[in-house]
């Protein structure tokens, strides 16, 4: 059995030599990163089976680097933060996270955790790949880059994240309640002209012939399916 990787995103440098003493002499490799640039970085070059994160980073939001992460990978997310209060806990695994703990912690709960949610993965786990093609499109997943032909494709938040939920489950027919819950949120289950509209200027900027799109296809009553 191949050793596990796991890789550490905090940057309290004290916490992350705990860790890495704690998890490597429990038999799992560790990778560290301090930043959530840093962790862009180190996800593409390790593949991790899981990763440990601080939502409290210099450099971003560990809840938006969560939703953004979860657009294309499966990998468990443990978050470790000293935010305790149940908002910030259930927007975490709202967002994509399986599993919170609070710090301080104790070291043994964190390595039962661990366990536990590698118990649920493969060694080897299935991700989807972090650049996406088809046409003369690509979409590089880590770099949140779009290219058609090889110039840059201009998309706003929203339609960035819309094109790569779509894409990265090709063939798939993803639900309006599924696009919007994991776009918008919760509050947004029962919005599908919103969802209709931001599809429409989503084709426009991808599809030769938005009228009759050959990328995102209408499920008509239920959601969209794209096809690559």
């Amino acid at each position: 059995m191949e050793t596990q990787t796991i890789l550490v995103v905090e940057d309290d440098q004290q916490i992350r030599d705990l860790l890495k003493v704690t998890l490597e002499g429990e038999g799992y490799q560790v990778v560290e990163a301090a930043t959530a640039a840093q962790a862009a970085v180190e996800v593409r070059s390790c593949n991790p089976n899981l990763l440990i994160l601080d939502l409290g980073l210099p450099d971003r939001n560990g809840i938006n680097f969560i939703r953004d992460y979860r657009l294309w990978s499966l990998i468990p997310i443990l978050i470790l933060s000293a935010r305790t209060q149940e908002s910030s806990k259930v927007a975490a695994l709202d967002s994509g996270a399986d599993d919170y703990l609070t710090k301080p912690f104790g070291v043994s709960e964190l390595v039962a955790r661990v366990r536990a949610l590698l118990r649920r993965m493969p060694a080897q786990p299935g991700q989807q790949a972090s650049v996406i093609e088809f046409g003369d499109f690509r979409i590089d997943c880590i770099k949140r880059l779009v290219t058609r032909g090889g110039e840059l494709l201009r998309l706003t938040d929203i339609q960035y994240r819309l094109l790569i939920l779509l894409a990265s489950n090709p063939g798939r027919v993803m639900t309006h309640k599924q696009l919007l819950l994991q776009i918008w949120g919760g509050k947004a289950v029962e919005s599908h002209q919103y969802l209709r509209v931001y599809v429409g200027h989503l084709r426009q900027k991808i599809e030769a012939n938005p009228a009759q799109p050959r990328h995102i296809i209408t499920e008509t009553g239920v959601g969209y399916r794209f096809q690559l």
